[in-house]
């Protein structure tokens, strides 16, 4: 199965649709939201500084994720990173390898939308133990705090960017 990460506004008006749709399990909602929120994000006003990308499996989306720049960074992001938030794998296809995919394909798709980052930060809630075992087993490196959450507080992990890293998207 050939899989790609590709900017959402590449996307075709059925892959869009298809995207619609994808839906995570109920007890990921409080981590990573729903795909009416992720998509609204661009939808609804869009900035320079939010990008969307969809990870297609076979042309089909199975995963979705948002990538942020200035203006609309992280108050804990350092401000030669992008950050990621929103990763979300449709619960019919988890188990399969596509959250991993999506972290393999990330430097070079962050790159491509902004040449001049490098790495990529995320924050995550500790209790979120799938998302963190995700990340550090994708070689993501805990940086420390980020900020307070709604039960103690939130990690923010980096993942440092080559800049020989290039990928035709």
């Amino acid at each position: 199965m050939e899989t790609r990460l590709v900017p959402y506004e590449t996307l075709s008006m059925l892959q869009k649709q298809q995207l619609d749709s994808l839906q995570v399990h109920p007890e990921q909602l409080p981590f990573c939201g729903d795909i009416y929120c992720a998509l609204n994000s661009l939808r609804v006003n869009p900035n320079p500084g939010i990008k969307g990308f969809a990870l297609l499996a076979d042309d089909q989306p199975v995963a979705f994720l948002l990538l942020k720049r200035p203006p609309c960074l992280p108050h804990w992001a350092d401000e030669h990173s992008a950050t990621l938030h929103a990763l979300q794998v449709d619960r019919g296809q988890q188990g399969r390898g596509f959250g991993k995919a999506c972290l393999q394909a990330l430097p070079d798709a962050a790159l491509l939308a902004w040449p001049q980052i490098k790495g990529i930060e995320l924050s995550v809630d500790t209790e979120n133990v799938a998302a963190m075992g995700l990340y550090l087993g994708a070689g993501w490196v805990d940086c420390g705090e980020a900020y307070k959450a709604r039960v103690g507080y939130e990690r923010r992990l980096k993942c440092a960017i080559a800049e020989s890293t290039t990928l035709d998207l």
